[in-house]
């Protein structure tokens, strides 16, 4: 299993790079929160270039380089949700031109003659406000459901940009041809490798402007950044991004790979990058003296981006006790 990019996707990151600096700017980001700019022509974009084709596993790892590059953007749109949450637990119903989202708890379901009667409400559901289809998980299996039959509310977010709502579904009737056949379980491997690169993506960018900040800001008549202590705390937060992007991409790998370890590499991933985000927050305020909180600073919103991609789908406390538990498990099987 390789750890380096080829030639090939060190291009592919590049030419990432590039439209996402031209076309998810900060300015882009301000205008969203301040005006009430709509993000939806950068959503069209991603899909003309070809962005929301990367469904197949073979992909695992072009897809993450978006990612990255994303969450170092503060993304606006629903790239994440459609793509690594609603993507993976749809399978064949799966349309690069439409968003999605995914509903992985809260929906009760029962059979009524041919049909299933889908009923209950989730909540905090990422970009639930805005997809056009939904991947329902239920005791059941995973439905698939237009948006004209869900009830979806916008939820205020610690991040202003991301978009969380709750979903209600009341006596929506499906049947077995809206069922999909994906695996649940393995589709989460997904959503954390997702979350997981996405959150090392809001890391950087904090890092990224933390130096900037540093070699300019003087103190004493000298910039702080040739000051050992501040040294020490840019190298911690370089550290543990290489630490969580080496074991995000890895869990990419897996997923691509087929691996059996696969499970385990993206609760390992999820969890690296919740104590990364954790280390990068607190030292990136400290760097800027607390003045990156402020609204004025665009420093907030990768802050903000980085603290939610720990809180959605499991923090790094949740994923390190569920290594353990499988380590635990795997060594009374071989006792």
């Amino acid at each position: 299993m390789l750890f380096e990019f080829d030639s090939d996707q060190r291009l592919w990151q590049d030419t990432v790079r590039d439209v996402t600096a031209k076309e998810c700017s900060p300015t882009l980001i301000r205008n969203i929160v301040d005006n009430g700019t709509d993000p939806g022509p950068l959503w069209r974009r991603y899909v003309e270039l070809g962005w929301t084709e990367l469904t197949d596993v073979e992909s695992a790892v072009e897809l993450a380089i978006v990612l990255e590059e994303l969450g170092r953007s503060t993304d606006p749109t629903p790239y994440l949700a459609t793509m690594t949450q609603f993507g993976p637990l749809a399978g064949a119903f799966a349309d690069p031109a439409l968003s999605g989202a995914a509903v992985y708890d809260g929906i009760a379901v029962h059979r009524d003659g041919a049909d299933w009667v889908l009923d209950g409400a989730a909540r905090h559901v990422l970009d639930g406000d805005r997809a056009e289809r939904f991947a329902v998980v239920t005791g059941a299996g995973v439905f698939v459901v237009p948006r004209e039959r869900v009830v979806a509310t916008r939820s205020p977010a610690f991040d202003p940009v991301l978009h969380l709502a709750e979903v209600r579904l009341s006596g929506v009737r499906v049947s077995d041809a809206d069922r999909s056949d994906v695996d649940s379980a393995r589709a989460r491997e997904w959503a954390l490798m997702g979350m997981a690169v996405t959150t090392v993506g809001a890391c950087q960018r904090i890092l990224d402007l933390a130096l900037d900040h540093v070699r300019q800001r003087q103190q004493f008549g000298a910039l702080i950044g040739s000051f050992q202590a501040v040294q020490h705390k840019a190298t911690d937060m370089h550290v543990a991004i290489e630490r969580a992007r080496a074991l995000a991409y890895y869990a990419a790998l897996t997923i691509a790979a087929d691996d059996p370890r696969r499970g385990l590499a993206a609760s390992m991933a999820k969890a690296s990058a919740g104590e990364c985000q954790s280390l990068v927050f607190r030292n990136g305020i400290q760097l800027f003296g607390a003045m990156g909180f402020t609204w004025e600073n665009d420093l907030q919103f990768a802050l903000k981006r980085a603290k939610a991609g720990d809180l959605m789908l499991g923090g790094a406390a949740e994923h390190r006790a569920a290594i353990a538990d499988g380590y635990r498990a795997a060594l009374e099987v071989h006792a």
